[in-house]
């Protein structure tokens, strides 16, 4: 069991570095798709890949390092531990990014597209509006490490949450246990 461990852990590290240098290339993507619609659809479709990716990984750790078996336990942690160091070396892109890139483009293309839907005078939007407004506020009182860590915790939450079918999928039992 113990070697096992030192498995997980190598093998998730190994895994995480693939899956975190994945997750800033694709984040730079995003930027650059609020004027791009081509490079927004990139980024969607670069998002819609990370499950088959993570899915991948896992068969690999199955295949190669526990012999073609694996319990749905152990599936599960092997992704989590995947996702967090994915979220660990990500959450250093955000960091750098929105500490020494962005200065504030985000939150401002998002205003003016607010601000646009709220020239259109739809009836019954106000009080959206008036919600995204707020938080665009407080979006911006936020500092780089706050963003960071929060995106990081969302990332390793999503991780956990994929990780359940993920696991389902990827489980098999020892043909020669009863």
């Amino acid at each position: 069991m113990t070697e096992y461990r030192g498995y997980v852990q190598r093998y998730a590290m190994q895994f995480g570095a693939y899956m975190g240098a994945f997750w800033i290339a694709k984040f730079m993507l995003f930027p650059l798709g609020l004027t791009s619609p081509l490079l927004l659809l990139l980024f969607m479709a670069c998002t819609l890949c990370v499950p088959f990716i993570s899915y991948y990984f896992l068969m690999k750790f199955r295949d190669g390092v526990c012999g073609g078996c694996i319990s749905f336990s152990k599936a599960w942690i092997f992704n989590e531990f995947v996702y967090l160091y994915a979220a660990i070396l990500t959450a250093l892109g955000h960091y750098v990014y929105f500490q020494f890139v962005d200065n504030g483009y985000i939150l401002n293309t998002y205003e003016s597209v607010v601000s646009e839907f709220a020239k259109a005078d739809i009836a019954g939007t106000e009080a959206y509006v008036q919600q995204i407004e707020t938080a665009l506020e407080v979006m911006r009182s936020l500092k780089p490490i706050e963003i960071a860590m929060q995106l990081m915790s969302n990332n390793v939450m999503v991780g956990g949450l994929l990780g359940v079918p993920l696991a389902l999928f990827a489980m098999r039992k020892n043909p020669r246990q009863p």
